[in-house]
């Protein structure tokens, strides 16, 4: 048996419509949107599979319907492949969450109020600074350290060998984009953000997000799930906590954390959710192994077709 693993992505990954072909197919997907309505005690359906665009981005609609798009994928997949089997969760940023959700760690009910209060805390956080983040891609380490220690700016996410995301002030990023490209980056890349995800501009969110934290009702998982911060799995619940907070400003080592998997044998990974972002990371990251992923019918069908093939 080949050693599985689920991956979630994060924030950014929203597109209108998400969602909506699977709930018309699949009994399990529409009860997951018409449960998340009764949790949330808001229109959440309506904002995935009609937007308009500008209302699903903000990070309070976004982060809870991303969370919900992924499981309603993998209660698509499980009606299909009645005996999925997986060996390790994952996701990035946001999507770590959906991946402890999944592993059985968090109800879909308390995952869904802790994602749509991150997202409001994190949305709050945006709406009182002036953050961006930039994509720096094809720079050497340690001239993207001096890049970040000159301009003042933190790194958010090493996606990738070679793809790395910066995150500060918006000002500061800028400077940080002309100081890259001096250093010798191949593309450094202002990106369309409300704010500066995964760094020092983000503590107010992480105070709120702990305070949220310490009430949610959690167990260990039932397989491991990789944290964002250490690329490796918690062992305790209380470790998987603070992990969490400390997401919210640490940087996210997507790279490493795919790495460490694929060293434990791993050899099919299954993305779940709107998009295919982890999908192309994935192809850079390693090459030998099988990437399937889950984000409409389509996806779907195709990848239930290689499972059973």
């Amino acid at each position: 048996m080949k050693k599985t693993a689920l991956l979630f992505a994060g924030q950014g990954s929203q597109v209108v419509g998400m969602g909506c072909d699977l709930c018309e197919k699949f009994e399990a997907a529409g009860k997951l949107f018409a449960q998340a309505n009764k949790v949330l005690g808001r229109d959440i359906i309506r904002i995935c599979f009609e937007g308009p665009e500008q209302v699903l981005t903000k990070t309070d609609n976004a982060q809870p319907g991303i969370f919900l798009t992924s499981l309603a994928c993998l209660e698509a997949l499980r009606t299909q492949i009645s005996d999925l089997q997986f060996d390790a969760t994952a996701g990035l940023s946001l999507g770590e969450f959906t991946a402890f959700t999944a592993a059985g760690a968090v109800s879909f009910d308390d995952g869904l109020r802790m994602v749509q209060a991150r997202g409001r805390f994190m949305q709050e956080a945006c709406d009182s600074t002036n953050g961006g983040m930039a994509s720096i891609i094809g720079i050497e380490d340690i001239a993207l350290a001096e890049v970040c220690r000159e301009a003042d700016v933190d790194i958010a996410n090493i996606n990738s060998p070679g793809q790395i995301v910066i995150s500060g002030d918006k000002d500061k990023i800028t400077k940080a984009v002309e100081l890259a490209k001096v250093k010798g980056a191949k593309r450094a890349i202002p990106l369309a953000v409300a704010g500066a995800y995964h760094s020092r501009l983000m503590e107010s969110a992480k105070v709120k997000v702990a305070g949220t934290l310490s009430k949610l009702q959690m167990q260990l998982p039932r397989v491991p799930v990789i944290s964002n911060v250490t690329a490796r799995p918690a062992s305790t619940v209380d470790e998987t906590k603070d992990l969490l907070v400390r997401q919210v400003t640490s940087p996210v080592r997507w790279s490493e954390s795919m790495q460490w998997l694929v060293s434990q044998g791993f050899t099919r990974f299954i993305e779940l959710g709107p998009g295919n972002v982890l999908s192309g990371l994935m192809r850079r990251i390693s090459k030998d192994v099988e990437m399937l992923a889950v984000s409409d019918c389509a996806t779907l069908d195709a990848t239930v077709a290689k499972l059973e093939g």
